[in-house]
């Protein structure tokens, strides 16, 4: 069978197709081509080649999620995800290790109905991803230990506290599932689960369920890529087939819940603006309302023209956020509209609107209009999603799952082309009904539940803690390695060549072609972002570029808006530090008409003034937002001491309540002038594109726009940081401590980047790098440790940071400081380590280029970093030429520990006494505010 590039051809299809709305079936598409077949044991296997780039998906679904839990019993399906990747029978190390020296991109989810795993890896390692798949399906309850299950316990305990607990409105839709469903509902809980369900489970409890669920005959197969189908079905044979078939399976069938009646009620939570949530029941996956309900929200607050957006935000002015959402499941689904009220306002007049505007779509339906709209924007993410690999093996594992057919493509956008604006009325008045939940919360009391006392993260027993050290042992005496299949030789790869012109105005234009797919993403560059600010203006670049498609002299920002929904496309525009970008990314079928609205965009903003109060308001109240959250008040304040008030870097792009107030529409038009002219951008153009048709259309585009003086923007300096130490941001209740330890890096230009890179790979750059093996695998204090420099044209910072357990502050800080004073020689590199991380780095190249909009973000970064052409190419020599001693060097000499701010958001009653105990760091603490301003310093008791 010749299936190689079946997908693209078939979106390839749809996009040369012309949908009929109006209730009239539209032109049908060709199928998805693939093979599809069975082991013995009950494992669907479905294979996908794709020679595009050498890379390789390897996509498992079991078809167990949180519905199959039990109460009493719930996060077992989101436990077992966390311990699969805990070593299994031939492969009892972790799991990361191999996967991302072949560097691979690893993880797994779990929702209500199912649970995933995938490795994307360079196609000569595709056997390797297939065989520890294989291995931990069948050999997993051979190598779990108490001690393995206590560990992942913790970490999924701190996911929780981070993801929920600890951020604001956190656990709302926790509480919206427990009073929408009945208690034995399989809905009524989340996938996290309980606290007190996880800490109450036994190891008999755990692999009675991984029996039960974890079995081919439960699972589903995608391989996806560049790979060879005789030897594909070898290994999956050789490796999947000897194990055994589980028993059958009773699928959840409760009866329909239902809401009688409305149900209100109030939570308190630390957030400053109150938020509103109506929740109706509606519709589970693959029901025929399904897509008209998805529409229905769509219209209702789906860009600036929907209704929910133009009334209550932006005409009304009574919200700061307003959205609507159809959310399906296997047995069930809701549908929801969520308001945040703005500073003194009042959520019962938001209500009143939203009710108003809901009662008018049941009454009169939507325009024809306002349907095609939301139908062409689902079909562009629908396709823009298939770019990847993993995107078409995930999307075809879902089809196959839940629809028994892994080519419902078709059949899923044919739902919703036949969608009428009789439909969405009616679904309106059938679904959102007197009988709902109204929730708020309103400021107040953290929800959250942290733990306190020292002890809540250290072993439980003596017991528990020898068990650790005897399996430690053991590993260290197996060489688990030589069990692994060893790769092929690696695949070639290279970018192709950049082809470059300059149009009459002086624009330059970068464009690599790449026709795979009908579509097309542009990104002009303007050399100028944040470090641009004026000092009293900070925040002017970023807002100058999100005015930017809020209207032109001949579009409202209304009809911007709405013109690219018609067409499915997508404009963005953002600044960093240093630069700015507007982005198009459309199907080559409306380059025409996108181009034209693009090209008004980016050279004709007129800034109108009621836009720009609207903009200003909501970013006022968006940075009081922000001191809600601990993970966004720790970079302002880590920023601001770093580099201090008057360094760029030390302050925020968004900007200050000050700069924000003071800051004028005239602003802006001077900033656009001075910065935004053609002699400071690229525009970058990479898809389905022809040198000689798209020159004259760029030209045509683009010549109203005229060269201009530039406004030279200095590049910053070094700061220098002299007050090293311990510095604490209270928030009282916080279900955990944010930490941010760091200094000042190094620039962008820096000669020693390469060795920087690898260094801090091996720190903390990846899963498997020394301070998340340390902090969360092996302490279990958080959800995840970290590394990086921010590089830029000046000196960014270096950060280590985590969210860690409360209870647990001090010994994090600890741990991180040894593991930064281990990288400078107190815990030695290894050749091994410096190998292993240099293939990581090498071998994962390919799939940060695997679309369109990857390989324009590589190229932004030659035009921000003047960089040479070829460096893409380039780097992977560069990278490989990394010695030890260079690692070394760069670790001693930009990596200062005695230097370092030691930044923690966190409850302080619970952490300052006993980081007091830390020697050298506890004699003394700097106590700072939400925008790093300093309060004062205690001394040592």
């Amino acid at each position: 069978m010749n299936f190689r590039r079946s997908i693209v051809f078939f979106i390839a299809m749809i996009l040369m197709s012309v949908p009929i709305v109006n209730g009239q079936k539209a032109e049908q598409l060709p199928k998805v081509q693939f093979k599809e077949y069975t082991l013995k044991n009950g494992l669907r296997v479905i294979l996908h080649p794709d020679k595009s780039t050498p890379i390789v998906a390897v996509n498992l679904w079991y078809h167990v999620g949180s519905k199959n839990e039990v109460p009493g019993r719930t996060g077992f399906a989101h436990l077992f995800e966390h311990m699969m990747f805990q070593g299994s029978k031939n492969y009892n190390e972790d799991y990361f290790k191999p996967l991302q020296e072949a560097g691979a991109n690893i993880n797994g989810s779990t929702n209500p109905d199912r649970t995933n795993y995938y490795e994307v890896v360079p196609s000569n390692f595709l056997e390797l991803a297939l065989f520890l798949e294989a291995d931990r399906m069948g050999g997993l309850l051979d190598a779990m230990t108490m001690d393995k299950l206590n560990n992942q316990r913790d970490v999924v305990k701190n996911e929780r506290r981070q993801r929920y607990d600890n951020q604001p409105y956190g656990t709302a839709f926790e509480k919206i599932s427990s009073i929408i469903y009945p208690k034995d509902h399989p809905y009524h809980w989340t996938t996290i689960g309980s606290l007190e369900d996880l800490s109450a489970a036994s190891m008999e409890d755990v692999q009675a369920f991984f029996r039960k669920y974890y079995a081919p005959n439960n699972a589903s197969l995608v391989i996806a890529g560049d790979f060879d189908e005789k030897q594909a079905t070898g290994w999956v044979e050789k490796y999947f087939g000897p194990i055994k078939r589980g028993e059958e399976i009773d699928r959840p069938d409760p009866a329909k819940p239902t809401i009688e009646g409305e149900i209100r009620k109030e939570y308190e939570d630390a957030v400053r603006l109150p938020r509103r949530y109506f929740v109706w029941h509606s519709v589970p996956r693959m029901h025929p309302d399904e897509a008209a309900l998805d529409i229905l929200a769509s219209i209702l607050s789906s860009g600036r023209g929907s209704r929910l957006q133009s009334s209550l935000v932006y005409d009304k002015k009574l919200v700061q956020t307003v959205f609507a959402s159809n959310g399906t499941r296997e047995i069930g689904g809701t549908f929801g509209v969520t308001a945040t009220a703005r500073p003194n306002g009042s959520l019962d007049d938001a209500e009143k609107e939203i009710d108003s505007i809901i009662a008018d779509i049941k009454k009169n339906p939507p325009t024809a209009d306002e349907v095609a709209r939301a139908l062409n924007a689902y079909e562009s993410r629908f396709i823009f999603g298939l770019q990847t690999v993993l995107g078409k093996a995930d999307s075809m594992n879902g089809n196959a799952t839940f629809f028994d057919n892994p080519d419902n493509f078709q059949e899923q956008l044919e739902e919703y082309r036949k969608v009428t604006p009789e439909d969405v009325k009616r679904v309106a008045n059938e679904y959102l009904t007197a009988n709902r939940l109204v929730m708020s919360f309103v400021p107040g009391k953290s929800q959250g539940a942290p733990t306190r006392g020292a002890a809540a993260n250290r072993p439980s027993s003596e017991d528990d803690e020898e068990s650790s050290e005897r399996e430690e042992s053991v590993n260290a005496d197996t060489d688990y390695s030589k069990n692994l299949p060893k790769p092929g030789p690696d695949p070639k790869f290279s970018l192709p060549g950049i082809e470059k012109k300059k149009l009459s105005n002086g624009l330059e234009v970068w464009m690599i072609p790449q026709k795979e797919l009908p579509m097309i993403a542009m990104n002009l560059i303007i050399k100028t972002g944040g470090t641009a600010n004026p000092a009293g203006k900070e925040g002017l670049a970023s807002m100058t570029a999100d005015m930017l498609s809020e209207g032109t002299a001949k579009r409202t920002a209304v009809e911007i808006s709405n013109e690219l929904q018609s067409i499915g496309a997508s404009i963005r525009a953002g600044s960093d530090w240093d630069s700015t970008d507007a982005s198009l990314l459309t199907l080559s079928k409306h380059l025409d008409a996108a181009l034209d609205i693009f090209a008004d965009v980016a050279t004709n903003p007129s800034f109108p003034a009621d836009e720009f109060e609207t903009a200003k308001r909501r970013l006022l109240v968006s940075l009081l937002q922000r001191k809600d959250n601990p993970n966004a008040i720790a970079n302002v304040a880590y920023s601001k001491l770093l580099y201090g008030a008057n360094h760029p870097y030390g302050r925020a792009l968004s900007g200050n309540e000050d700069s924000v107030k003071a800051m004028k529409r005239e602003d802006l038009v001077n900033f656009y002038r001075g910065q935004y002219v053609p002699n400071n951008a690229v525009l970058i153009v990479v898809g389905d594109v022809n040198e000689k048709a798209l020159l004259p259309k760029l030209e045509k585009a683009f010549s109203a726009w005229k060269p201009g003086k530039l406004e030279e923007t200095k590049v910053p300096e070094a700061a220098d940081f002299e007050k090293p130490g311990i510095y604490i941001i209270d928030k009282p209740g916080a279900a955990q401590s944010v930490l941010s330890i760091g200094q000042p890096g190094v620039a962008r230009d820096n000669p020693d980047y390469f060795p920087i890179q690898v260094m801090n790979n091996i720190l903390g750059g990846q899963f498997s790098a020394r301070v998340n093996m340390n902090l969360r695998e092996d302490k279990g204090y958080t959800y995840g440790a970290r590394t990086g420099f921010s590089f830029r044209r000046g000196p960014g910072p270096f950060t280590a940071s985590a969210d860690v357990q409360t209870a647990v502050t001090k010994e994090s800080v600890i741990e991180f400081l040894k593991e930064l004073n281990g990288i400078r020689g107190a815990i030695p590199v290894t050749q091994d380590e410096l190998d292993y991380n240099k293939q990581g780095l090498i071998r994962r190249f390919p799939r940060t280029v695997e679309t369109i909009g990857q390989i324009s973000n590589q190229l932004s970064n030659l035009v921000i970093y003047d960089l040479s052409d070829d460096y893409v190419n380039e780097y992977l020599a560069k990278i490989s030429a990394v010695t030890l001693s260079d690692v070394n060097r760069v670790a001693k000499k930009y990596l200062n520990p005695d230097k370092m701010a030691i930044v923690i958001v966190g409850d302080r009653s619970v952490i300052e006494p006993r980081l007091k105990e830390i020697e050298g760091l506890g004699k003394s603490i700097t106590y700072l505010d939400t925008e790093g301003n300093p309060l004062g310093v205690a001394s040592k008791d």
